[in-house]
């Protein structure tokens, strides 16, 4: 019997294993590179529709089960194109796969036209569509944090209507406007923030002189070329893309809780040996420091944490929905978009309404027009920040009565309360903004290597503000109610004309351009203004019914600027490169000189494809490029070569008469253009079949003549007066690598790195030294701190020492830079530091696994100091409510913060302003997204084309020095200009107008849920 199910088993396993053996079959074969004929290592060969797949080994051999009849198989290699090749038939196959050249074919936007990537010259990085969708945001620039070497993008704060602060390369002008160009399909257009990030096709960032140069004088601070989304022919395709989110302060550091703020009032007025008349032993003495309301909140543990009562969570939410289409002769796309964000203020809130609609029709075989059009739409609600008070009010009592209403002027009337600004009919603030890009092409192929294209762009902008502050508001403080409405029209017009011609001859390939183009801006505004308006609901609406301060202003503003412009692009056998550009510019704001040229020439020479590098199989793509260009900049405010003329009101006895004065301004009618020469060297690399790509940048800028509102002798009777003097200079080295670490048709792991250094330097002044006034010094960034440099805290042990400098222990001790036993403004303020950084980096990782991908970004700013506003929120006196400090006391000898002396006010304590200066570095993860594309199997059977799902982070995680803070918010005030108001102050550090390092509008981290659709 047991014999018998022994030999029914031994023939049922040999039935199994024979017919498994009829249902699969072995394949071998070999991969080989398609030029060299070379076997390729590592390819990996799926059977298509299976899991079944092997890698190729040493010499490109492979071995496999497949099932039995008719396959293919899928070779994929990384730098290579897939292949699909059929193995019915046969059990042996060879394959050639071909070198991918995708990436080097690939089309690039240079300004007035294109070039393969393998032919540019200049410093010039792409940015593609599935880049701009990684991180979502309404701004397209913040998306691109970190990911552009050499671009140093920062968000300007964390309110719902705030923008982002971009500069190329480092700062070039000390006053003149150094922020790059947008050019948008062709047109220049600076409001990028109308811009639906998903209406984007690319972006490429100019950063040479060369490749900046057919821009001329706009293109002195980097080009940034954006083209947005066209049709084609064929099914017409519909896209969705929709997400919402949460934003929430994650940092945000807290001033003194009411126990604290009582300790430091009480040291304040402490009597002790270092200070016998002091008011406070023991706490038998508060009723002689505190009030009697101070005394029952402190009695009853009653106290409030202002910033509580503001900081709050916001939302954000985003729905684009874009068409494209057409046939042979018509190519349409559409888009519309709504975009709104509540900030984390109550009455902080923005809504935006956009639609492009971009179109081209082909009249005959030669004759293309066509158009881009965008309107938007903002609605915008601004309130004033309240948190600079909320930090200063003694938080000893409540911010609302028993019944839950607003005290509107807490602690017995010594503040007001700024939550009085949410009280219905008392503050508004709401500007109301619609742009109108227009923008119209027409193209004439004359002949097979000639054509002609004109551009017409016309910009129109209409903003009205209003405002209205009640009584009762943090801006009126008690006096009369305050309404204003103001208007502005911008009308910006260009027109542009191409001439192309393109032409190759045997080796040689040649590519000529001309262009004319002239620009007009024109601005018009109009300010009223009027007090004591006695209906409150009638808000800024009714400016006539004002009794009080009744004011009218309007303004007209222009300027024009006509260039031309010719390229001569020359290459030969694809190998050797050369490009010359010439432009010259005339602006109505240099009436005195308005003309000037600026050439700039290019070479490249593609090394890979040289024979002696051909060979050496570690490489397969390697360009070096040096170029050299000479750029101008004009961007100042109009009538600068101009003295203006001012009305001030005078009166004869009861009798008034209208008087005239000279403005602050003394006009210069010399002005010239504000010139730098800037050469660069560059290396574009791949390696291992292009798995690993990059790009190496080093460059020098000398800027000469600079632009600047230099100061005049009050004896003068004006100011300033705009002049060319001073230099500067921008050394860097910029590095961006892209690795493809993992890619076998399944898993796909790519990961980013980008670094880049920039060192600012000022050369030369218009006195020949250093202007402390502006913070100016020269051999120093343009961005610097100078004051004195804090050692620590004087000592009781150092009693003696301290009064040969006319102090006492428990005082802020500053270091006697050359040593002659005195402090003095002229001979021991130093540069503490530079608001700017050393260097940026950037790290990010795209992993996509079974339709799963997840993706963070990393991003640096190392070096930068900041005048960090929470540490000058200490009152010694202890009236105001200050920072949590370790402050110097008897028995806590710490060498951080000086006691607290009631004596002494924050205006009147020496050395007071050396206090605030951090170090602002920081490392930030950028964003980190989790996404999930859903099977076309499913989404075919409901009609869908591709469906992704995905959660994301921003702003999630901040590694500083500086506790609860996230330095971004510094980074922003310092990347504006310094302010450029004149002051005679030896104790007021020139380094301060920099930019504090604010506390208002904190950045706050956004998680958001989205979802793209195509159809």
């Amino acid at each position: 019997m047991r014999q018998g199910l022994l030999l029914s088993a031994a023939l049922a396993v040999t039935s199994a294993t024979l017919a498994q053996a009829q249902q699969t079959r072995p394949i071998s074969g070999r991969v080989l590179d398609a030029t060299s004929g070379e076997g390729l290592p590592g390819v990996t060969v799926i059977v298509k529709g299976t899991s079944i797949g092997a890698s190729t080994n040493g010499q490109g051999e492979f071995q496999l089960t497949a099932p039995a009849g008719d396959v293919q198989l899928v070779l994929s290699y990384v730098g290579y194109l897939t292949e699909t090749v059929s193995a019915t038939g046969t059990d042996n196959v060879t394959v050639r796969l071909r070198t991918d050249q995708k990436a080097l074919d690939e089309v690039v936007v240079i300004g007035y036209g294109a070039v393969k990537r393998s032919d540019v010259t200049g410093a010039i990085v792409s940015v593609k569509e599935e880049d701009l969708k990684k991180v979502p945001t309404a701004n397209v620039m913040e998306s691109l944090q970190g990911r552009l070497p050499g671009v140093d993008i920062t968000r300007s704060s964390g309110s719902a209507s705030s923008g982002v602060n971009v500069t190329v390369r480092g700062n070039r002008s000390l006053t003149a406007n150094n922020g790059p160009l947008f050019i948008v399909d062709g047109i220049q257009y600076n409001s990028i923030q109308d811009i639906n990030p998903n209406d984007i096709q690319s972006m490429e960032v100019l950063k040479d002189a060369a490749s900046t140069a057919v821009y001329g004088s706009r293109g002195a601070n980097g080009v940034i070329i954006v083209t947005t989304k066209k049709g084609a022919a064929g099914k017409t395709t519909v896209s969705f893309n929709t997400y919402v989110g949460q934003t929430e302060v994650q940092y945000y550091p807290y001033v003194n809780d009411g126990p604290a703020y009582v300790a430091q009032k009480r040291e304040a007025n402490r009597r002790d040996a270092l200070r016998p008349n002091g008011l406070w032993s023991s706490e038998a003495d508060d009723s002689k420091i505190f009030t009697p309301q101070q005394l029952t909140a402190i009695q009853n543990g009653t106290w409030t944490r202002w910033p509580d009562e503001f900081l709050r969570k916001g939302n954000q939410q985003e729905h684009q929905i874009g068409l494209a289409g057409g046939g042979d002769k018509t190519k349409f796309y559409l888009s519309a978009s709504y975009y709104k964000e509540q900030g984390i203020f109550r009455m902080d809130n923005l809504k935006r309404y956009a639609t492009r609609f971009n179109l081209e029709q082909a009249i005959t075989d030669k004759i293309k027009v066509g158009m881009q059009n965008q309107l938007t739409y903002y609605n915008q609600n601004n309130r004033r920040d309240p948190l600079n008070i909320a930090n200063k009010i003694d938080p000893l009592g409540a911010a609302r009565d028993e019944t839950g209403e607003v005290i509107v002027f807490p602690n017995n009337g010594k503040d007001i309360n700024p939550l009085a600004d949410e009280l219905a009919n008392n503050y508004l603030n709401n500007t109301r903004t619609i742009r109108t890009f227009l923008t119209g092409y027409a193209s004439y192929q004359i002949l097979p290597a000639l054509s002609l294209r004109s551009n017409v762009g016309l910009t129109l902008g209409s903003l009205r503000t209003g405002t209205y502050f009640g009584s009762n508001t943090v801006d009126r403080n008690g006096s009369v109610p305050l309404a204003s409405y103001g208007t502005q029209m911008d009308t910006n017009w260009s027109w542009e004309n191409i001439l192309n011609f393109t032409k190759t001859f045997g080796d040689h390939s040649l590519t000529a351009t001309g262009v004319t183009s002239l620009l007009t801006f024109k601005t018009e505004q109009a300010k009223a203004q009027g007090a004591n308006q006695l209906l409150s609901y009638q808000g800024f609406s009714a400016l006539g019914n004002a009794n009080q301060q009744v004011v009218i202003n309007s303004g007209y503003v222009a300027s024009n600027l006509v260039s031309f412009t010719g390229r001569v692009q020359y290459g030969y056998k694809g190998r050797y490169l050369l490009t010359l550009t010439g432009r010259e510019d005339g602006s109505s704001k240099l009436p005195g000189n308005p003309w000037a040229f600026f050439p700039s020439a290019a070479v490249a020479w593609r090394l890979i494809d040289e024979n002696f590098v051909k060979g050496l199989p570690v490489l397969s793509d390697l360009k070096l490029r040096a170029s050299y260009g000479l750029a101008g900049n004009y961007d100042i405010a109009a009538y600068s070569s101009q003295t203006p003329l001012s009305k001030v009101p005078f009166s004869y006895g009861e009798t008034s008469a209208p008087g005239y004065y000279l403005g602050a301004r003394l006009g210069n009618t010399n002005l010239q253009w504000e010139t730098s020469r800037t050469a660069n060297v560059g290396l574009d690399f791949g390696l291992i079949r292009n798995r690993l790509t990059g790009s190496i940048d080093v460059y020098n800028t000398h800027a000469e003549k600079l632009l600047i509102d230099a100061f005049l002798p009050m004896t003068s009777g004006q100011s300033f007066s705009t002049r060319n003097v001073g230099e500067t200079r921008n050394r860097g080295i910029e590095v961006g690598v892209n690795g493809s670490i993992i890619d076998n048709g399944k898993l796909r792991w790519n990961v980013g790195v980008s670094w880049f250094k920039n060192q600012e330097e000022i050369l030369a002044l218009s006195t020949g030294a250093n202007d402390i006034n502006n913070g100016w010094f020269i051999g120093s960034p343009t961005r610097v701190f100078y004051d004195y440099e804090k050692i620590g805290i004087w000592q009781t042990s150092e009693a003696d020492e301290a009064l040969k400098y006319g102090q006492k222990p428990g005082q802020i001790k500053v270091k006697d830079q050359n040593g002659d036993g005195k402090i003095s403004a002229t001979d021991d303020r130093v540069i503490i530091g530079s608001a700017l950084p050393k260097w940026n980096g950037s790290l990010s990782s795209d992993l996509s696994y079974a339709g799963f991908d997840l993706s963070f970004q990393w991003f640096a700013r190392i070096g930068q100091t900041i005048n960090y506003e929470y540490d000058q929120i200490f009152d010694p006196q202890g009236i105001e409510n200050s920072s949590r400090q370790d402050y110097w006391t008897p028995e806590n000898p710490t060498n951080a913060y000086p006691r607290p002396d009631a004596s002494v006010s924050k205006s009147s304590m020496q050395y007071f302003s050396t206090l605030a200066y951090r170090n602002g570095s920081y490392v930030k993860l950028r964003a980190a997204t989790l996404g999930y594309n859903l099977p076309t199997t499913w989404l075919g059977k409901i009609g869908i084309g591709t469906a992704r799902l995905y959660v994301q982070g921003k702003n999630l995680w901040v590694i500083s020095k500086i506790k609860d803070y996230d330095p971004e918010r510094a980074a922003a005030a310092a990347a504006s200009n310094p302010d450029s108001g004149a002051t005679t102050s030896t104790t007021a550090p020139a380094g301060a107008r920099v930019g504090l390092a604010p506390l208002s509008n904190p950045i706050p981290r956004v998680v958001t849920v989205g979802l793209n659709l195509s159809f």
